[in-house]
């Protein structure tokens, strides 16, 4: 039996919702990650902390 820990959770794509190639457990901390779908071929910026996702903000920065 498996707990809640070990238990494989398949992220989504923030864009089109489509399941990706990544997949976080109980216990996954990224931060910062760039996500890529499969499906719909964008790259996100995301972080995950236990199991719940959040997309990282775009910052305006303007190089001298």
């Amino acid at each position: 039996m498996k707990t809640e820990q070990q238990t494989p959770h398949w992220i989504p794509c923030p864009v089109c919702n489509e399941k990706t190639d990544v997949k976080v457990y109980a216990d996954t901390a990224l931060f910062n990650f760039p996500l890529r779908c499969p499906h719909c071929h964008k790259e996100t910026l995301i972080n995950v902390f236990q199991l719940k996702m959040a997309e990282v903000e775009k910052q305006n920065q303007k190089s001298p």
